[in-house]
């Protein structure tokens, strides 16, 4: 594979990450606190939402550093190797946290949601559940295929 292709997907995937960083650094206790003023009944789960949106963000991360570990493997010609499955077992396993983590969390925007009157907010957190989902199960089959290959191309290495 050539290997600019590979820089614009590790390119994509920091321009991904940068603005999620930013949003995590700053919007992100900023709007925690406004929701806190808007709605003082629900001040006491500020914490607790501020704690599950930092940890599925950490794992957002953790999955987008698996993605740029695929792609470099992919660019010293190790695509078909144990650590691409690992890297794609990682991010399958990253995906499912943040899944269930907002199934978790699901009760908790249905509060806020109700006291805001806000309905889009939960809609926003099934968006969220069902993106995640798909990508765990693209990861699960990919991961898969791989496997299979690797299994198929040690066959064709001990045959010839």
């Amino acid at each position: 594979m050539k290997s600019g292709s590979t820089l614009f997907l590790k390119l994509a995937v920091f321009l991904i990450g940068t603005p999620v960083f930013a949003l995590c650094l700053f919007w992100l206790p900023w709007i925690v606190n406004e929701a806190v003023e808007h709605i003082p009944k629900l001040a006491y789960l500020q914490y607790p939402a501020l704690t599950g949106m930092y940890v599925t963000a950490a794992a957002f991360f953790a999955a987008l550093y698996q993605a740029f570990r695929l792609l470099s493997f992919i660019d010293r010609n190790e695509a078909f190797s144990e650590l691409s499955v690992r890297s794609l077992k990682n991010i399958k396993y990253c995906a499912i946290v943040i899944s269930v983590l907002y199934v978790a969390g699901m009760p908790l925007l249905y509060l806020v949601a109700e006291a805001d009157d806000a309905p889009g907010l939960l809609i926003l957190g099934l968006v969220i559940i069902f993106a995640s989902t798909v990508i765990a199960v693209f990861a699960a089959v990919l991961q898969r295929l791989l496997q299979e290959a690797i299994h198929i191309k040690s066959e064709n290495d001990l045959t010839v």
